[in-house]
């Protein structure tokens, strides 16, 4: 597995060239502009190795409680009623992989795949779609190591995640009723799918607008006023399924998400503030949209940095996933054709280094 960690950052890399001779691409429509896309299976094919590490990815983080609670399901139909009157929270999740195992049997490596390829076909809609440069996004969404945390290790939020985010669409057209139903649905995969309600609609608009600016006034009350803010979301959980959420990071001796963390993903927030009157001026709906969820993602880091990473850190995923659809999109066009280059060249060299710490200082894996 260690080397299945570097090889499939090379495979990114290279994947591009080997596909060069091919005919990959094709016209789309994407927010009312013609541009040109990866034909949808050449897009899945690009991502498909990260499908496969991750279905057959060992015992990595929180896998054998998943392997333990996939093997505790259900067997039968006619098994599942009394085994749902014993759950007490995200039941869709639950009603759903007990019907996988009653298809497919007790091999949860085919579980673990079919979970995958869920997550990895909504990245894919998602990007293929509406991010300028696809292969930069999936490298970005590979080096920053969030497919080991969430796609080998966080699953269960992650497809509430990856499948409201493959949403964006609905976002964009303004088809309320559906994006709300969508994420209700994906509100019984995982709870937390509800805070996309309103940062759904708080997003929406101009990059850097009011709504983004309360909520950056927002944070920095949180941060100034931490102990109330604590108290108030104690209250605010009570009689729900994380009353337990405070009591809980505070006897783990949670920390805090590192500063180094929140500095990586911080830095398409950043671009966006310093180029933030191009942005104005290309007025594109996905950027704009990408730049405010980034907004968001950053304000919920640093939150989770003066009060619990394990718990406050897991929220930003909703919206740091959008990062890797800004950020390819400011080095184009925040930058002169000379000065790109040696941006990319630097931020490809700052994100091996991170992945490497990451992988090897914080979490051993090589």
């Amino acid at each position: 597995m260690t080397s299945g960690y570097v090889l499939i950052i090379i495979w990114i890399a290279i994947a591009p060239v080997l596909l060069k001779a091919i005919d990959t691409h094709e016209e789309i429509i994407v927010a009312g502009q013609r541009e040109y896309r990866y034909k949808f299976i050449w897009a899945l094919i690009i991502f498909f190795p990260v499908i496969i590490m991750a279905g057959t990815r060992g015992s990595i983080g929180d896998t054998d409680s998943y392997r333990q609670m996939f093997q505790d399901m259900p067997q039968t139909f006619s098994a599942l009623p009394q085994y749902f009157e014993t759950l007490e929270k995200d039941k869709g999740f639950f009603l759903c992989s007990s019907i996988i195992k009653i298809i497919i049997g007790n091999n949860d490596t085919i579980y673990f795949m079919i979970i995958a390829f869920i997550q990895g076909i909504s990245l894919v809609i998602a990007y293929r779609k509406f991010s300028s440069n696809y292969v930069m996004s999936i490298f970005l969404f590979l080096i920053s190591s969030d497919y080991i945390s969430w796609m080998f290790n966080g699953m269960r939020q992650f497809i509430a995640v990856s499948m409201t985010f493959a949403c964006i669409g609905l976002i964009l057209d303004n088809k309320r009723i559906k994006l709300i139903i969508t994420i209700l649905l994906m509100a019984t995969i995982h709870g937390t799918a509800l805070m996309m309600i309103p940062f759904a609609f708080m997003a929406k608009g101009r990059a850097w607008n009011k709504k983004t600016m309360m909520f950056i006034i927002a944070v920095v009350a949180a941060v100034v006023f931490v102990g109330r803010f604590t108290n108030l979301l104690d209250t605010a959980l009570a009689d729900t399924q994380y009353q337990n959420v405070v009591s809980d990071w505070e006897e783990f001796q949670d920390d805090g998400t590192s500063v180094l963390r929140v500095l990586v993903y911080a830095v398409p927030t950043i671009l966006s503030y310093i180029g933030r009157r191009r942005i104005w001026e290309e007025d594109n709906p996905v950027i704009n949209l990408s730049a405010n969820m980034s907004i968001a993602s950053t304000g919920l880091y640093v939150v989770s940095m003066f009060t619990s990473g394990i718990m406050i850190g897991r929220l930003p995923i909703y919206f740091s996933l959008y990062n890797y659809i800004l950020l390819p999109w400011e080095i184009e066009n925040l930058f002169t054709e000379r000065s790109k280059k040696i941006v990319y060249i630097f931020m490809i060299s700052a994100y091996i280094v991170f992945y490497y710490y990451q992988m090897h200082m914080t979490w051993n894996y090589f």
